[in-house]
C-alpha cells in the first residue's frame, strides 16, 4: 500500500468516524496505532514509545472534530504526533536536570548587582518622572497595572505606555553608550 493509499484509507476511515462510525473509529486506531509506533521509531527510546503513542492518539481523540475531510488525513496526524514528541522531550529533559555541587560553583559577589543597582538608577533618573514611576511600579516592584494607576494617579492606558515608552527610551541610552565604547 503507497503512502497516498493509506492517507486515503485513514482520512476515509476518520470521516466515517466523524459521522459516528464506531467500527470504523476502532480500525482508525488501531491502523494510527501501528502508523505512529514507526512514525517514533527512533525518535524516542523503545521503553517510551508506547507513552507517546498513547498521548498522541488521546490527542487525535480530543481533537478529531477539527479533521477537515476534504484534507490529507497523514500530515494531520503527524502534526499532533510531532507536537505530543516535543512535549515528551520537554517533560524528559525537565525531569533529567541534576544540580550542580556547590563547590564547584564560583563564590557569589556582591559588586554585580550592586553595579546593575546603580546603572538602572542612572537610567531611570534620565527618563520623564511618570515614565521612571511606571516603570519602578510595574517592572521592579511588580505591581499590577491597575494598583500602579491608583498609586500616582495616571489611568491604567497611561502607566502602560509610559512602561513601554521608557523601556524603550532605556534600550535607546543602552544602545547609545555601548556604541560610543
Amino acid at each position: 500500500m503507497t503512502d497516498r493509499d493509506e492517507d486515503d484509507d485513514l482520512g476515509g476511515l476518520m470521516s466515517r468516524a466523524q459521522s459516528g462510525d464506531g467500527e470504523a473509529y476502532r480500525r482508525l486506531l488501531v491502523r494510527t496505532d501501528a502508523w505512529l509506533r514507526r512514525f517514533f521509531l527512533g525518535k524516542v527510546p523503545a521503553g517510551q514509545v508506547d507513552d507517546v503513542v498513547q498521548d498522541t492518539l488521546l490527542s487525535l481523540h480530543d481533537r478529531r472534530s477539527s479533521y477537515d475531510p476534504s484534507r490529507s488525513f497523514l500530515p494531520w496526524l503527524a502534526a499532533i504526533a510531532r507536537y505530543r514528541w516535543i512535549d515528551h522531550l520537554r517533560r524528559r529533559y525537565r525531569r533529567s536536570e541534576t544540580p550542580l555541587e556547590n563547590h564547584d560553583l564560583p563564590q557569589p559577589s556582591s559588586e554585580g548587582p550592586v553595579i546593575a543597582r546603580m546603572s538602572l538608577q542612572r537610567l531611570l533618573e534620565r527618563l520623564p518622572r511618570r515614565q521612571a514611576e511606571a516603570i519602578v511600579l510595574v517592572r521592579i516592584q511588580g505591581l499590577s497595572v491597575r494598583e500602579a494607576a491608583h498609586r500616582c494617579g495616571q489611568s491604567e492606558a497611561a502607566i502602560k505606555v509610559n512602561v513601554h515608552r521608557g523601556i524603550s527610551r532605556m534600550s535607546g541610552m543602552i544602545e547609545i553608550s555601548e556604541g560610543s565604547d
